[in-house]
């Protein structure tokens, strides 16, 4: 309920090198490392009376442990009909408990991000033209042929320091919406020190990674010189699906420390809905995300023996029972709905336009500027940067598209998660706390473009339209 993508994710804000490598190249497929987490923040601690208006009531809980029942359900005995729900009302006083102060700085920072959007893909943009422009690609690429006469070797020579170079050259565009930014909106809790720390470990991580994947990719361009776009997108997919399945479990520890959850009512709700769900898992973890950020998130991924369900300190500090359980709910459902593998599917078509883009055009870009900055072709290791930012043009222009793949999974996990949990006010709680980073109420096109996840007034809306459907099944539950 949340990453991402995610984006945010999933945009999803990256919190080390190799996820902006991922985002800005080698697979472009808007991935954070889980199918978008429950990013979710704090709930107000205000509770409305008992004694407000019928439909404040609808939308309220009982008690600080996240009991629902409407006031309908709390004056009529079990055995008489429940008085008509409105689903509307309920919603609305969902949203009248987020202030004008708290809106406004959330439309704020929400918004700030569609510039932020523009502004990265021309950032991106510039420093491919710098790469290119001043000669400093073909000169990596001649560095690399001294050291080494393997092509294998040349190529994972110049990945390294590409990498290096480019994260130089975005550092100031990454500091500000990772580091800057985020403070000014009090969503970040690490001072620079711990900051700069997990950039240089993202660093690093990338530096392993980055060389093997642009090695396997130029081995495809070489060897298929004709259908490398089709092999390609096969093995991008293939690669993407590796990191996907198995970076929670291998990656994310070395930013955060996990440790399974004590015994107690969550760890047991949890477990209860796995049970549930078919989902084949014997504990849970949590993870000290409180040391980056206030947002809260959950996961569960992982492929056979590395298969685990996760959540942060935050969603366990700051949420209610009720609320706990309806995100878990919703990550399950990614999992049991097996969107991983879908939208690997739907991503494998987007990537192979891409792909077939880059053939078109490449050709044509070199053809004009090709001579001036010295690239040989479209094996040339030296033409990266037009690589890239050919492909993040198709995917810029892609943005809605994937918005909308993306948005519709979530909405199905959503509805997964309402009906395996069974908590539509933990649900609405859940969706409401999403405020503080994210515009609550949109316009249907401004979500279109640019939500890859249900708005908040969306969510609530559908969590009170379950909860109008079960009434009896909630009063009999009290």
């Amino acid at each position: 309920m949340s990453k991402n993508t995610r984006q945010t994710r999933k945009v999803e804000i990256s919190r080390s090198a190799l996820y902006l490598f991922l985002s800005a190249f080698a697979l472009l497929l808007m991935v954070d490392g889980s199918m978008g987490p429950a990013g979710a923040a704090p709930l107000d601690a205000t509770q409305v009376e008992e004694s407000e208006t019928a439909a404040v009531e609808a939308a309220t809980t009982a008690d600080e442990q996240g009991e629902e029942v409407t006031a309908a359900e709390t004056e009529a005995p079990a055995s008489q009909a429940v008085e008509p729900f409105d689903v509307e009302a309920a919603t609305q006083a969902y949203l009248a408990k987020l202030s004008p102060e708290d809106r406004a700085r959330s439309d704020a920072y929400f918004e700030g991000g569609y510039w932020l959007l523009l502004w990265g893909f021309l950032y991106g943009i510039g420093v491919a033209w710098l790469l290119l422009g001043t000669g400093l690609s073909v000169r990596m690429r001649n560095l690399a042929e001294r050291l080494t006469n393997r092509l294998p070797l040349q190529t994972a020579l110049y990945a390294g320091q590409y990498l290096l170079v480019t994260a130089i050259l975005g550092f100031p565009l990454t500091l500000y919406t990772g580091f800057f930014r985020e403070h000014q909106y009090d969503l970040a809790t690490q001072t620079f020190g711990p900051w700069m720390r997990d950039q240089m470990v993202g660093l690093l991580v990338g530096l392993v990674i980055m060389p093997i994947v642009l090695v396997v990719l130029y081995g495809v361009l070489r060897h298929a010189p004709r259908t490398w776009w089709i092999w390609g997108t096969f093995v991008s997919i293939l690669l993407a699906a590796i990191l996907i399945l198995l970076g929670p479990v291998y990656m994310d520890p070395l930013f955060n420390t996990y440790e399974p959850l004590e015994d107690g009512p969550v760890r047991d709700s949890i477990l209860s809905l796995a049970r549930a769900n078919g989902i084949d898992v014997d504990n849970v973890y949590q993870f000290d995300a409180s040391l980056q950020s206030t947002r809260i998130s959950a996961n569960v991924s992982g492929f056979a023996g590395t298969m685990s369900i996760r959540l942060n300190d935050n969603l366990l500090n700051r949420m209610s029972l009720p609320a706990i359980e309806a995100v878990m709910a919703h990550e399950m459902g990614h999992f049991v709905l097996n969107h991983i593998y879908e939208m690997l599917i739907y991503f494998a078509v987007i990537l192979l336009g891409g792909f077939a883009f880059l053939r078109w055009s490449f050709d044509r870009v070199l053809g004009r500027w090709g001579a001036r900055w010295g690239i040989r072709g479209i094996t040339d290791v030296a033409g990266l940067p037009l690589l890239v930012a050919l492909l993040s043009l198709y995917m810029f222009v892609l943005t809605p598209v994937l918005n909308t793949i993306i948005r519709t999974n979530e909405a199905e996990s959503d509805i997964f998660g309402l009906n395996a949990a069974r908590q539509p006010d933990g649900f609405a709680e859940a969706a409401l706390s999403l405020s503080e980073y994210r515009k609550i109420d949109p316009g249907p096109i401004e979500e279109w473009l640019f939500f890859d996840h249900p708005s908040g007034r969306a969510r609530i809306h559908m969590a009170m339209q379950w909860k109008a459907e079960h009434l009896d099944e909630l009063a009999a539950r009290k």
